[in-house]
């Protein structure tokens, strides 16, 4: 059980650290703010492979930790990286307000009363067919990135961050079911592995066309709450994930702050940033 909260907690702190790394490639390319093909210049930014390398190292944290403990728990504990984000982006300089503590405090909180009321176990497999429909889920998803390339009015923003939310809930639900089989080379006949990979990608596109068109506040709370409930939901309802008994109350509460902190935190970091990029001449941003 140890293990399991120690890999939730790394797979936190890469995700956090990554997406900095991630940030700082996408400015130097050139890429914020403009079209969905200023994202090829990121193929000459280092720092931008090194920050998904990172968080790809805390994917795997998260895929062991999601065989140990139940998904309203890790979960939550991932939307809570933009927190570890901006305790970082502090330490580089950048300054957060008294608002944006007090949300990383009630972050944690929820965070602590998640803890103490999940039940860690092994997830209840899936049946194949759902199994193979993950994997489909990913198709109808990608189409939102076409919807989006076609218009430009703040619905097609939503629905990207909508459809990044539900295709990283699918990568944990998948992560959750996946079978690891005695031999290696059996993984590729898993659909969950496929899931994984298919729905990551099409997350991870959707999620970067997001940040183009829309603030990063309400993009980052659409996709958190999204990513969250429906992973929640489907854990509780079908994958036998278990609250520990008279610990419903906690864990209810807990869910609500950790969530709740996790959006304060992203809508303070937002304003901070917004603040510097007003104060700082172009020429001396990074």
């Amino acid at each position: 059980m140890a293990l399991g909260y120690l890999l939730a907690v790394l797979a936190t702190l890469a995700s956090g650290s990554g997406s900095i790394l991630e940030s700082v490639g996408v400015r130097r390319a050139g890429a914020y703010g403009g079209r969905s093909l200023d994202l090829i210049a990121l193929r000459r930014q280092w720092l931008y492979f090194l920050g998904l390398g990172v968080n790809l190292l805390g994917f795997a944290c998260a895929s062991a930790a999601l065989h140990r403990l139940p998904l309203f728990l890790v979960q939550s504990m991932l939307a809570f990286s933009v927190g570890v984000t901006a305790m970082i982006s502090a330490l580089m300089g950048s300054h957060l307000r008294a608002p944006g503590w007090g949300a990383l405090g009630v972050g944690a909180t929820g965070l602590v009363l998640l803890g103490v009321s999940a039940e860690p176990g092994p997830a209840q497999a899936l049946p194949p067919q759902w199994r193979w429909i993950l994997v489909a889920s990913a198709i109808p998803v990608a189409a939102i990135a076409v919807y989006a390339r076609r218009h430009h009015h703040v619905r097609a923003t939503v629905a990207l961050a909508f459809g990044s939310g539900v295709a990283y809930g699918v990568v944990g639900i998948s992560a959750r079911t996946l079978h690891l089989p005695d031999e290696a080379w059996r993984l590729v006949l898993e659909p969950a592995a496929w899931s994984i990979v298919c729905n990551g990608l099409v997350a991870a596109v959707l999620f970067a066309m997001a940040l183009q068109k829309g603030g990063p506040t309400g993009v980052t709370a659409i996709m958190f709450t999204t990513n969250t409930a429906l992973s929640s939901f489907v854990g509780l309802v079908y994958l036998g994930d278990h609250v520990r008994d008279g610990y419903v109350t906690a864990a209810t509460t807990g869910f609500v702050l950790a969530i709740a902190g996790a959006i304060a935190v992203a809508h303070y970091s937002a304003d901070t940033r917004q603040e510097e990029r007003t104060k700082t001449p172009a020429g001396l941003q990074v």
